[in-house]
């Protein structure tokens, strides 16, 4: 079947509250799994909401451990999805939602791939945010992998706190580090050295180059969620999520 016509098809089971539909397991590639995702982006659009961004995931060796998958991958964000540090969400109104602790980058200037450099993509991104993206496991992902793009790679929400610029000092994101707190206790310190083995800036130069298989540019004003400094946090009622990201900031969540 062409994209379309499989964009259709997940597009009414979404609407029936199906996820991830068995029947389409193993139906269609990565490749068309990914062209898939942008045509359900642009029904998306079409209802009225609009694209905020692009998420990068996988780019943690831990996450990809964690998943039993070897490369990055991509989805992407949208305004009803964006949420300021300290937003509440209802558990009772995910489907099995998670977190992970990353940065949020601004893009300041176009990024048309193939080719892209990572001294294009240093010059292009103005500034970090730190972040908190809210995960959904709608159906199986590493067994998967072309149906979970389709679906969005687990995206669901993200949470920012306020945007730093960047400067000669702040700007080699593997050296930032991230403290998770959950409900006031200590959970882990992790590394932006664990994103791409090199920090966020080279999970923007894999997102630039590969939109460009689809003829899309990275655009000025996107933002984009870099990938995660740890695992996959599985949330539950009743949690409450401090992230503070040096030297960005703190950001913070809370599942009720």
């Amino acid at each position: 079947m062409n994209t379309e016509a499989i964009a259709d098809a997940l597009w009414q089971a979404m609407q029936e509250g199906r996820h991830m539909p068995p029947e389409w397991a193993g139906k269609f590639s990565l490749q068309q799994g990914y062209a898939v995702q942008l045509a359900l982006l642009s029904r998306r659009i079409a209802t009225g909401d609009r694209q905020s961004g692009w998420k990068v995931g996988l780019t943690a060796e831990a996450m990809r451990v964690q998943q039993q998958v070897h490369e990055p991958c991509f989805g992407y964000l949208l305004e009803s999805g964006r949420h300021p540090s300290g937003q509440t969400y209802r558990f009772a109104d995910l489907i099995e939602p998670g977190f992970e602790n990353e940065l949020c980058l601004t893009i300041g200037k176009t990024l048309q791939g193939p080719g892209i450099t990572l001294e294009e993509v240093m010059d292009a991104v103005t500034h970090a945010s730190p972040a908190l993206e809210i995960v959904e496991v709608r159906g199986p992902f590493a067994g998967n992998l072309p149906l979970a793009m389709a679906d969005n790679a687990q995206q669901k929400a993200y949470v920012t706190g306020p945007a730093v610029a960047l400067t000669a000092s702040n700007r080699a994101l593997a050296d930032a580090e991230v403290t998770v707190d959950i409900n006031g206790e200590t959970s882990e310190t992790a590394s932006g050295s664990a994103v791409m083995q090199g920090g966020g800036m080279l999970s923007v130069v894999w997102l630039a180059n590969k939109l460009s298989e689809f003829g899309l540019s990275l655009e000025a004003g996107m933002q984009v969620m870099s990938g995660s400094f740890t695992r996959q946090y599985r949330a539950v009622a009743g949690m409450q999520v401090r992230s503070s990201f040096t030297p960005f900031g703190t950001v913070s969540a809370e599942f009720v």
